[in-house]
C-alpha cells in the first residue's frame, strides 16, 4: 500500500525522451503485481503457458524492459523483496483479506458472465509468489540485466542503490522510496501504461512522475525524520495512522511541534508507543551491500528454451524482442549519470 503522501507531493510530469540514458533501481515486486494485475484476457483470467504456468508478469517484463533498454537507452537494476518485517504483519493480512475478497467476487462475476466486473475483480485479486518472483529473476539472468535480492523491503534497497549514486533514480509506485531517503523517485515508468481503478471500475493514463527528495523536503521545511514522523502520523505499512489525521494535518503538526516526541499527549498515546522503532525503519532499513550491478551478455538460447519451449511464447515475438537488444551490441553502462 505505502505511506499515503500524495496530497503534499510536488511532482514533475516527464516523458520516456527526457529520460533517455537515465539509469534506475526498479522494485520489481511492485511492477510484476502491476503485470499481473493488468495483463489478462478479457474474462480477467491471467495468460498461462499450456501447462497452467501464469505468464502475464514474464510477458510484461521482457516486451516493457526491452523498449526501455533498447528505446530509450536506459540501464536498469531490479531489486526484490526479502523477509517482511515482523511489524509489517498487520499490513500483509489486510492485504490478504482484500485479495480474497476480491477472489470470491471474480468466482461470482464469471459465474454470472458479467465479465466487466470479473475483470475488475480479477486485477485486486492478483497474488505475487515465489514461484513466480524466482521466474522473473531466471529471466532477468538471461536477458543480463542485474537485480538484488533485499534482506527486507525491495524498495529499501532501490532507496539505498539510489542514494550511493549507482543509479539516478528509484523507480516505485510507492512513496516509501522517499521515506527510504532515496534522492530521487520515479513514479510510472512506462511505456503507454494505465492504471486501473476497481473502486471506479475504470481506468486512467499514467505519465512518469519524478519527485526530488531535496525539493519536496524544502517545500514542506522538513527534515528527513520529520517527513517520516508525519508518515507515521498518517499510517504506514508497519503501523496504523491516527484516526482524523490525514497529510495536511499532520504537516501543521510538524510544522508546529518538530517530532512526534513533543506532540501533545492525547496524540501521542494514540501512537504505537515504539514509534521511535518504527521511525528507525525507515532511517536504517534492513539493505545489503554485497551486490553487483553491471549488466551481463544476452542468453538467446536460454531464453528460447524457457520463454518458447517452457512457457509458450511465440518465438517470432522473443526474436524480435531479443534484436532490440542484441542491435545495442550490449548493454548500456551504469556508469554515467545525467539529469533531467
Amino acid at each position: 500500500m505505502g505511506v499515503h503522501l500524495a496530497p503534499l507531493i510536488s511532482k514533475q510530469i516527464v516523458n520516456l525522451q527526457n529520460l533517455r540514458g537515465h539509469s534506475f533501481a526498479v522494485d520489481g515486486n511492485n511492477v510484476l503485481y502491476q503485470f499481473l494485475a493488468l495483463i489478462r484476457l478479457p474474462d480477467g483470467r491471467p495468460l498461462t503457458s499450456q501447462t497452467g504456468r501464469v505468464t502475464s508478469h514474464l510477458v510484461g517484463l521482457l516486451f516493457r524492459t526491452v523498449r526501455l533498454i533498447s528505446d530509450y537507452d536506459m540501464s536498469l537494476v531490479f531489486t526484490f523483496d526479502g523477509r517482511p518485517h515482523e511489524r509489517k504483519r498487520e499490513e500483509l493480512k489486510t492485504r490478504r483479506a482484500t485479495r480474497l475478497k476480491a477472489a470470491r467476487e471474480y468466482a461470482e462475476a464469471v459465474e454470472r458472465q458479467d465479465y466487466a466486473t470479473a475483470w475488475s475483480k480479477a486485477v485486486a485479486s492478483s497474488w505475487l509468489t515465489q514461484d513466480l518472483v524466482m521466474d522473473a529473476q531466471r529471466l532477468l539472468d538471461l536477458l543480463g540485466i542485474p537485480w538484488v535480492q533485499a534482506p527486507g523491503e525491495g524498495e529499501a534497497q532501490a532507496a539505498f542503490i539510489c542514494s550511493r549514486g549507482e543509479v539516478w533514480a528509484s523507480a516505485t509506485r510507492d512513496y516509501d522510496a522517499l521515506l527510504y531517503g532515496s534522492p530521487r523517485l520515479l513514479r510510472y515508468l512506462t511505456i503507454s501504461g494505465r492504471e486501473f481503478l476497481p473502486s471506479k471500475g475504470t481506468s486512467r493514463p499514467l505519465e512518469p512522475e519524478l519527485i526530488r527528495l531535496d525539493d519536496f523536503l524544502g517545500t514542506l521545511q522538513l527534515t528527513q525524520e520529520q517527513l517520516i514522523d508525519l508518515a507515521i502520523l498518517v499510517g504506514t505499512d508497519y503501523n496504523r495512522g491516527v484516526r482524523g489525521i490525514g497529510p495536511h494535518k499532520a504537516l501543521n503538526l510538524l510544522q508546529q511541534y518538530g517530532c512526534l516526541e513533543n506532540l501533545p499527549s492525547e496524540l501521542t498515546d494514540r501512537l504505537p508507543s515504539d514509534f521511535a522503532d518504527i521511525r528507525d525503519l525507515f532511517l536504517h532499513p534492513a539493505v545489503t551491500k554485497d551486490y553487483h550491478i553491471q549488466p551481463g551478455g544476452i542468453d538467446r538460447d536460454g531464453l528460447m528454451e524457457f520463454l518458447c519451449e517452457e512457457r509458450d511464447f511465440s518465438r517470432r515475438r522473443v526474436g524480435k524482442a531479443l534484436g532490440r537488444l542484441e542491435k545495442l551490441g550490449s548493454h548500456p553502462s551504469l556508469a554515467e549519470f545525467g539529469d533531467v
